[in-house]
């Protein structure tokens, strides 16, 4: 396949896909989960949490049977291409490539924030481009080389949150958990849903790297089973040992009241002194957490863009191959450069809202492929099923509306700013598809 100039070079193991989908999401454990308690407190931001990994269980098991069938760079909009036509395919893969492409910007700015605190003489600004400009290069350089480093640094991450609650757990009081648990009612848990989503946010990225994967149909499931159940453990490890130690309020607000979203560094604050030696290091390892998915969602978004480019849904020079280094450069570097853009207007809040709108969109269209694929295609062959079909599909597919309704009602005007951007796209679409081919 190497030598064909459209297509991507197979490179991939499956502890790599590993490292992938694990460091795409860890930061979702490190920042921005904790501002959930201060809409749900701990019962509310629990239930959420359940809600949600329920619903990443089972759609990352059906997920998994499309990324098997179908190894493909393109992910959803390539499932919904062939079982739901051009149309649908194209909503797929406009809010695929929404969800990855304004999910860095967000990172990219606690990685600024987290420097400036070290090097207050560089703007958090300036860091996150920096930070935009290395990474896009890296991933430039070669898939192989950009997992591989993925691998690395999701390990630090893996092992820096085991050794968090290793030292939080001993501290970790039941009455906690039980303070103040519902502070705005059972509404809280609807309003916590997009923070719990954070934890977990991106880890379906793994099918978008399905064709540079060696032995997809036997790879995939190994990589992305064990990455789910990897952050599903994490997720109950972080959420406990951090609200365990004083409560969640702890983890939400600094010492002069105004929240944060680093809430790791708040509990470890309760327990060490600011000047101890084990506190800094922790807090300095802590920005893995948030490289490894930066890197990941950026590698992930260059094979989205890259397959609508190839697929003419979008520019055709997004499609492009770097032929040096075989990996989607040009679309790489449109991605780097909306990012910026996003960097810019400094509204952090509603582009991790928007990418989390493109996810919902995403799991709800990719659930009902999986079901039309059965109907359409019921002797395709299915290196792996979804457990107890069609449970697992019509399940992740009502949690994914549920919760695209709840955060459509608590943020109302993004959704309306979302679905512009998804009408305008399809509008664009059918004036200039037909003409493109």
């Amino acid at each position: 396949m190497s030598e064909q100039p459209n297509q991507l070079k197979r490179s991939l193991n499956a502890t790599m896909l590993w490292g992938l989908g694990v460091g795409y999401v860890i930061s979702g454990m490190y920042f921005g989960w904790n501002l959930g308690l201060e809409k749900g407190g701990t019962l509310g931001m629990g239930l959420a949490t359940l809600f949600i990994s329920l619903m990443y269980i089972t759609f990352t098991f059906s997920y998994t049977e499309l990324a098997c069938a179908i190894p493909k760079a393109g992910g959803a909009f390539d499932y919904a291409e062939r079982t739901l036509g051009k149309d649908w395919a194209f909503f797929a893969g406009m809010a695929q490539n929404i969800e990855f492409i304004f999910a860095p910007p967000a990172i990219a700015f606690a990685i600024g924030a987290y420097f400036n605190l070290f090097f207050p003489q560089l703007s958090i600004l300036s860091i996150a481009i920096t930070a935009y400009i290395i990474f896009t290069a890296l991933n430039i350089s070669g898939v192989k080389a950009a997992a591989t480093f993925e691998l690395i640094i999701t390990i630090l991450a893996v092992g820096e949150l085991l050794l968090f609650s290793g030292i939080t757990l001993p501290h970790f009081q039941t009455g906690n958990l039980v303070k103040n648990a519902l502070p705005n009612g059972w509404q809280g848990a609807f309003a916590s849903i997009p923070f719990a989503i954070w934890f977990f946010l991106g880890i379906e990225g793994v099918a978008n790297v399905a064709e540079e994967t060696k032995d997809p149909q036997k790879t995939i499931l190994k990589g992305f089973g064990s990455a789910i159940l990897t952050l599903v453990v994490l997720c109950i490890l972080t959420f406990v040992s951090s609200v365990g130690v004083a409560g969640w309020e702890a983890v939400v607000y600094t010492r002069e009241g105004t929240p944060s979203d680093s809430p790791l560094p708040l509990a470890l604050s309760h327990i060490v002194t600011g000047n101890n030696f084990l506190y800094h290091m922790l807090v300095t390892v802590g920005l893995f957490g948030l490289v490894a998915s930066f890197h990941g969602i950026i590698l992930a978004a260059g094979r989205s863009t890259f397959e609508f480019g190839r697929a003419r849904f979008a520019p055709a020079g997004l499609g492009h191959i770097n032929r040096r280094f075989q990996t989607p450069s040009t679309a790489l570097l449109a991605n780097m450069v909306i990012g910026i853009i996003a960097l810019l207007t400094g509204k952090t809040s509603e582009i991790i809202i928007l990418s989390v709108f493109g996810a919902l969109t995403l799991y709800i269209i990719s659930m009902i492929a999986v079901i039309k694929l059965h109907c359409k295609e019921p002797n395709l062959h299915r290196p792996f099923k979804a457990p107890f079909y069609p449970l697992f599909p019509m399940l992740a597919l009502l949690l994914a509306v549920i919760s695209f309704i709840a955060i459509t009602i608590y943020n109302f005007k993004l959704a309306l700013f979302y679905t512009g951007i998804l009408l305008a796209g399809y509008l664009l679409f059918r004036i200039f598809y037909k003409q493109s081919l």
